[in-house]
């Protein structure tokens, strides 16, 4: 199943992004195969950093869940927030019924 995770930083956090850049890369090789498309949302100034989109696929919600709770932002307490919502491509590049 299709889920799209929209996460949004805590407040001048910019230093814990930074530092858990690397790790967090690294796990999302991790779900190659899982992970649709993943990157940061940007300030309007399209240079800082503000949170993170990821579109994957897993089983189930508790699959996409355990996924987000291992992520080193989230252990590293950078988001303020993070929904996860089923989704389904309907319309775009790539896309076939």
């Amino acid at each position: 199943m299709l889920f799209i995770m929209y996460c949004v930083d805590k407040p001048e956090h910019e230093q814990v992004r930074a530092a858990n850049r690397g790790q967090h890369l690294e796990y999302l090789k991790k779900f190659e195969s899982q992970v649709i498309l993943a990157g940061p949302t940007l300030a309007e100034n399209g240079q800082r950093m503000t949170g993170s989109v990821l579109f994957v696929e897993f089983p189930d919600r508790a699959a996409v869940e355990e996924f987000s709770r291992n992520d080193p932002y989230t252990k590293a307490g950078l988001f303020e927030s993070v929904v996860i919502r089923p989704w389904r491509k309907t319309i775009g590049k790539g896309f076939t019924e």
